[in-house]
């Protein structure tokens, strides 16, 4: 009986029960759109800031991140192989082996990393190969090619088809020195473009006497803001003297950026929720003051104030699961739509870079359950609680001075 009250009493006043569960839709479908762009943006952030380097964890000697020293290398080993192939949130490991040295062309000489990998391995991990400006990627059977990020291209003036001079500091005390021909230029608007050069695995190892030798694993994670547990899992089964460091760790300015998007949605889903909830309880509110005399004569002939505050509440559970679903379903259309389509902001705005990550000039959605489940729960939540005044006063009502009111 209660519920056929309930839900007679909603459409009693259609007009303002159908502005308020507008209110609710709008709101809710807003806050999910709201919440998938901001997932978006964090994804593209924290893509470009371990995608374009680093990759989502990397695999090392104990404390060769902090100076690069050249001798802190580690063999490739199959056992080590196995380790990384056995976890299940690894998706792809690339070895690497580093250099620093002098690159030359012509009569211009400027200080370069060169990064060695196999470049079908690394293809899986980093995004270098989808941003080719000039030329191609790295090829397969090409000893001495190379990549050049755009910003050092440009200050030594090549393209690619032409021939570099590489300079450096073998690991036998002598001086490492070879040819390279550039296939390619890529450019990620990062600092990586200004000084990184990506070269085959052996013809590196071969320039800087460190035969079979690499020094990190660079890896791909399925989720990469699971780094952290990921990280924990994968230190109980290293080899001893090898470390694990998660993206956080190795940028720790990107984990605090992380957090700060993490209190800007909650801020974004107070705000929008609050206002919501003043105006479920208007209307709730406005519904009880105009069924004064109504909830009296009920409680004249017997119907307990618990059953007064219950009906209350089943008014506002129903009244915003009306909204839930309709606002999840728009809500959900809108970011399924932007999330294949999304909105280029290029003509309007450029790339900002921020603790290591690129912000993109576009606006995408990324569909997460979360981002449905927050709002849905969340508003019913709301509806609830602001019924609870407007219940309470019902519930409080003497039947005869109840009866009595016009």
């Amino acid at each position: 009986m209660l519920f056929t009250l309930a839900l007679r009493n909603l459409w009693r006043n259609r007009r303002r029960t159908l502005l308020t569960l507008s209110a609710m839709v709008v709101s809710s479908a807003l806050l999910i759109l709201s919440l998938g762009i901001f997932s978006g943006m964090l994804q593209d952030m924290l893509a470009s800031a371990t995608e374009q380097y680093y990759g989502h964890m990397l695999v090392n000697r104990e404390g060769y991140q902090e100076d690069r020293d050249l001798y802190l290398n580690l063999s490739s080993s199959r056992a080590l192989d196995e380790v990384l192939a056995g976890e299940p949130g690894i998706t792809a490991a690339s070895p690497r082996l580093r250099s620093f040295g002098l690159l030359s062309h012509a009569d211009k000489s400027y200080p370069a990393e060169l990064l060695g990998v196999i470049p079908q391995q690394e293809r899986q991990v980093t995004t270098f190969a989808e941003h080719i400006a000039a030329g191609t990627y790295l090829p397969e059977n090409l000893e001495n090619g190379a990549v050049l990020g755009a910003g050092l291209a440009k200050k030594l003036g090549v393209k690619p088809g032409d021939e570099l001079v590489f300079l450096t500091q073998a690991a036998d005390g002598s001086i490492g020195n070879d040819l390279l021909y550039v296939t390619g230029i890529f450019k990620t608007d990062s600092s990586g473009d200004k000084s990184l050069v990506l070269v085959g695995l052996p013809w590196l190892q071969q320039v800087m006497a460190l035969p079979d030798k690499v020094h990190e694993y660079s890896i791909r994670l399925s989720d990469p803001r699971l780094a952290t547990e990921e990280r924990i899992r994968l230190d109980g089964r290293l080899p001893a003297g090898l470390e694990a460091l998660d993206w956080g760790m190795m940028m720790p300015e990107m984990r605090e950026a992380v957090a700060s998007y993490d209190v800007s949605r909650f801020i974004v889903v107070i705000i929008l929720y609050v206002a919501t909830g003043l105006g479920i309880l208007n209307t709730f509110y406005m519904s009880v003051m105009e069924r004064t005399r109504e909830f009296g004569i009920a409680m004249a002939l017997g119907m307990p104030p618990g059953h007064i505050r219950l009906l209350i509440f089943l008014e506002a559970f129903l009244l915003g699961i009306f909204a839930l679903v309709c606002g999840v379903g728009i809500g959900l259309l809108l970011t399924l739509s932007m999330q294949t389509q999304g909105i280029d902001l290029s003509s309007y705005v450029t790339p900002i870079t921020y603790a290591g990550g690129t912000i993109l000039p576009r606006l995408r959605t990324v569909l997460e359950i979360g981002n449905l489940l927050v709002p849905a729960l969340l508003l019913l939540l709301v509806c609830l609680v602001a019924a609870m005044l407007p219940a309470h006063r019902a519930a409080k009502l003497q039947p005869i001075e109840a009866i009595r009111e016009d």
